[in-house]
């Protein structure tokens, strides 16, 4: 998902038929005009750079749009690494992700309005004519509803609105006759029977050939929706209904969000992930600005600008007061309890909040938006790209980036708001990231891990929606896009309504029904625009000031736990008790965990128990701390067990034509030469005779001083691994025999030896599903020499080509970024530790990766109390509160699948800490990263 905003600029003309509350709205907006004010901070950018770095945008887009309309079209997406399209059915489910993709080009329609941008009037008008040909909207297929609102009926408004004003101007579009519209009315029609609920809040689901609840429909069994995909459909449905004059569509939107402000907690004036679309009891009860309700606030502000009603703006204005008193914690935006807005509910964020910083611009509130947007900005300099979610410490949680143009989106309005180069120069960054590590052969591939730099083969419609839209409008002039681009708003993904929509076919009434609810200080309510002075005081480097203490936060900030959890010793009290020091024998100790509402409970089978009751800590603070605590036991526990563990490695294609931008997940052996530890591996591949390489290799000569390429099956990984060596390979790469595996569907794991010595091997073994290693089979059939690298992650194509060109690039940092994933934060008010043997029997289970679905247990973690309490040291740099800090670069928890090639049911490793299994009972963490898939929020 993505957010945005436009707006009316100071000094255009408000048109006459405006009410006072659009004159009112637009003040909000005022900053996207102030640039001329602010050319402090940073080196100005010239004309002739700033138009040399648009026209990179401008060929980039052209590299991912002519791919897919090549490869893909008229399929939904485009798939990056195998040159095709993506059709649902066809290819591996991946769950709600597919949710998107409806068998109506998705991509094509996305792309509409971005065009027009990006000043491709005649490719727009091709386009439009392809979309009304081409495009049925009746297919038998269940899709997101919040996703075809954003993707295909924001799509659709979008280049109609843009459609007819260059038919207005005259040179084009002049057949066009309202056609883009009649098929989003079709379409919002289809939409509406997910609405046909008691509360008004529309089903996450719908058939779009049959609708809700028929057998034929295969849903409307739903009960749960997140609270953005309920609360991100007023921009859409209003301008439908304003343009068409029909107004149920505004109606069902508007009672929808009618009730979720009514279903907010009322002391804390914060609303949940997921809410209960029947009773509009709150099934999560987690908040923050990041996944599954981003797009909910930034529809209440644009709802206010596109239809002059106050209430929204007053309902944002409420929420707002709630999230700058909670869950901002700057530079960090934490997610906290809506009963309990004072307790953390995680110590991680997730990428999709990248959009808050450029919504608190049109806010006014720039402060706090240039602190976040700046610790932002450190993580991607660390990572190269924003990880899907990363922990108060900067680790990477979750490792995917599929191309999210959120963080791009606020350095666009940031920009726009102060005028500061330093946003340029941002830009230029996300650019160059671009086209060196996410750039391949048929157009952009996602990144699977931004730790290893693998790729995923999947490119989605939101990249093209919004990604080059921001990028180009951040170094465009005035005068190189056709249309003033202020008359417009942007929706959530980056599609222009006309503001003048605010004054036509308003005959939806209107009751203002929030003013008994709210009680906020007047300062929320500024009428006018923003004086750019008070914004930013007579210190021409106020920007800077506020950046500067951030530029080392990433790579020098000792990890924290709770933010809040200093404020209990800054008057000097005692630090609490911390995790890496707690001894079950110390009573002193005992006596800390009481306090803090901690219990210690002897089980019969010989285990200590910890559980916690926050209502029986001390204090609040001491609360706040046994939460902190109990967490950290879980993350020691954790970070113990994967130190036994072997993070994914690269297989990078760097002959022609990929010039090592193909890059593939890979899983990693229990023997033979360890990447992390040794240089790379690279040389040419070749296929092993016999393929599956169980018996001496009939071709040695083929294979000698190469890396060979073995197919899985009839024998142990080992066994192959020794043939291919005495045949004089150098490496050698298994493929999966299960046609159609791919490592988007199914989890990696490491390939186990035979249970003897396997010191004999020396050459790199690394693991392929079918479909990445499809993708090097394919490459050899059409290129027959592949020349491929082996290694812990990937290299930047200037240090291993020999392409000129390539040697000017930038080189990226060389750290190995492979980071400890964060055990996730406890939300209940009750959590249990178990503090066992490491001898235990009891270890057996699989660690998850959170990829995956647990089974719902009761909430328990384990930890070895002996290993603790006999080396107190190892992990004294992991939660260091004070003092000197050591950055640890943790090992990647994959899931714990090892396998001999004939038995997939073998250990990851001789010991498996049993906290693998009681950590599965956590699954907080992994309904909210399936929201992020399923939604794109």
């Amino acid at each position: 998902m993505s957010e945005a905003g436009g707006g009316r600029g100071c000094g255009s003309s408000v048109p006459q038929r405006a009410p006072w509350s659009l004159v009112a709205a637009t003040a909000a907006f005022c900053l996207v005009s102030a640039t001329s004010v602010w050319t402090a901070g940073a080196a100005p950018m010239s004309r002739e750079e700033r138009q040399k770095l648009g026209n990179q945008v401008l060929e980039m887009f052209d590299h991912a749009y002519g791919n897919y309309m090549e490869h893909a079209y008229p399929a939904d997406e485009l798939m990056p690494l195998t040159c095709r399209g993506r059709v649902r059915g066809q290819e591996p489910s991946r769950g709600d992700v597919d949710d998107a993709l409806g068998k109506f080009s998705l991509t094509l329609i996305d792309s509409l309005d971005t065009l027009v941008v990006l000043n491709k009037t005649k490719e727009f008008e091709d386009a439009v004519k392809k979309v009304l040909r081409d495009v049925n909207l009746d297919n038998d297929v269940v899709v997101s509803v919040f996703e075809t609102n954003i993707r295909v009926l924001g799509g659709l408004l979008g280049g109609h609105s843009l459609a007819i004003m260059l038919k207005e101007k005259g040179e084009y579009m002049q057949w066009y006759n309202d056609e883009l519209l009649q098929m989003a009315k079709q379409l919002g029609y289809k939409l509406l029977p997910a609405f046909n609920t008691t509360s008004g809040l529309p089903y996450p689901r719908i058939n779009l050939k049959f609708g809700i609840r028929k057998p034929e429909a295969r849903t409307g069994t739903e009960t749960d929706t997140c609270t953005a995909c309920a609360g991100t459909l007023i921009l859409e449905f209003a301008a439908l209904s304003r343009f068409t004059g029909a107004t149920i569509f505004e109606e069902y939107a508007r009672k929808a969000l009618d009730f979720l402000w009514e279903k907010r907690q009322r002391s804390s004036n914060l609303v949940g992930v997921t809410i209960n679309i029947h009773t509009g009891d709150w099934v999560r009860k987690d908040s923050g600005v990041g996944a599954g309700i981003d797009s909910y606030y930034e529809y209440l502000l644009k709802a206010y600008v596109l239809l002059g009603d106050d209430s929204f703006l007053e309902r944002f204005n409420t929420h707002y007061d709630a999230i700058m008193r909670y869950i901002s914690q700057p530079p960090l935006l934490l997610d906290v309890h809506i009963h309990k807005p004072m307790l953390n509910a995680r110590t991680w964020m997730d990428a999709l909040l990248a959009f808050f910083p450029g919504l608190q611009v049109l806010k006014g509130d720039i402060r706090p938006a240039i602190e976040t947007h700046e610790m932002l900005y450190q993580v991607i300099k660390k990572h190269n790209f924003l990880p899907e979610a990363f922990t108060t410490d900067f680790r990477v949680h979750w490792a995917q980036h599929p191309l999210r143009p959120e963080f791009a989106e606020s350095t666009y309005f940031l920009y726009k708001a102060t005028g500061d180069p330093y946003y340029l120069e941002v830009g230029k960054t996300l650019i160059e990231n671009l086209n060196k590590y996410a750039r391949v052969p048929c157009g952009f591939a996602a990144m699977k891990d931004v730790r290893t730099g693998s790729h995923e083969d999947r490119m989605d419609s939101f990249f093209l929606a919004e990604m080059f839209k921001y990028l180009y409008l951040l170094f465009a002039d005035k005068e190189d896009i056709i249309f003033d681009i202020e008359d417009y708003i942007f929706t959530t993904e980056a599609h222009l309504l006309p503001l003048w929509l605010s004054t036509t076919n308003q005959s939806i009434s209107k009751k203002n029904t929030t003013s008994e609810y709210t009680e906020l200080d007047d300062s929320n309510f500024d009428w006018t625009c923003p004086n750019t002075q008070i914004l930013f005081p007579n210190d021409p480097l106020y920007a800077q000031s506020i950046r500067e203490p951030l530029k080392n936060v990433v790579d020098k900030s000792c990890p924290r736990g709770i933010i809040r959890v200093e404020e209990s010793f800054r008057s000097g009290a005692k630090p609490p008790l911390r995790a890496r020091d707690f001894m079950a024998t110390n009573p002193e100790h005992l006596e800390i965990l009481k306090k803090m509402g901690v219990s210690l409970i002897h089980l019969k089978d010989g285990r200590v128990q910890l559980v916690q009751h926050a209502i029986q800590a001390a204090s609040s603070i001491d609360a706040e701390d046994g939460l902190r605590f109990m967490q950290e036991m879980i993350e020691l526990s954790s970070q113990q067990q994967k130190e036994q563990q072997l993070p994914p490695r690269a297989v990078q294609i760097v002959s022609h034509p990929f010039f090592g931008r193909v890059v593939l997940t890979a899983g990693p052996a229990q023997f033979g030469l360890d990447l992390s530890k040794h240089k790379e591996t690279r040389g040419f591949v070749a296929s092993s005779k016999p393929y599956n390489g169980c018996s001496e290799l009939t071709n040695p000569e083929a294979v000698m001083g190469k890396i060979a390429l073995i197919q899985r099956g009839q024998c142990m990984f080992a066994e192959k691994a020794r043939n291919i060596q005495n045949a004089g390979a150098i490496g050698g790469i298994v493929i999966d025999d299960n046609e159609g595996s791919s490592s988007d569907t199914a989890p990696l794991f490491q390939m186990a030896g035979d249970g003897k010595d396997t010191d004999d091997i020396k050459i790199p073994m690394l693991f392929l599903f079918s479909k990445e290693g499809s993708i090097i089979l394919d490459a050899i059939r059409e290129y027959e020499e592949v020349e491929v690298l082996l290694s812990d992650k990937a290299k930047d194509r200037a240090a291993i080509l020999k392409d000129p060109e390539m040697e000017n690039e930038e080189q990226p940092s060389s750290e190995n970024d492979s980071q400890n994933q964060s055990a996730e934060q406890i939300t209940s008010s009750s959590q249990e530790v178990d503090l066992v043997d490491q001898e235990s029997p009891e270890e057996s289970s699989l660690n998850s990766e959170p990829e995956s679905s647990p089974a719902d247990t009761d909430n328990a973690a384990s930890v070895s109390a002996s290993e603790q309490n006999s080396h107190p040291t190892e992990n004294r740099e992991t939660a260091s509160l004070d003092g000197e800090c050591t950055d640890l670069d943790n090992q990647l928890q994959e899931q714990s699948e090892t396998e001999e090639d004939s038995s997939p049911n073998v250990s990851w490793g001789k010991k498996v800490q049993p906290i693998d299994s009681i950590l599965a009972d956590w699954n907080e963490d992994i309904e909210a990263f399936e929201m992020m898939e399923k939604d794109e929020l």
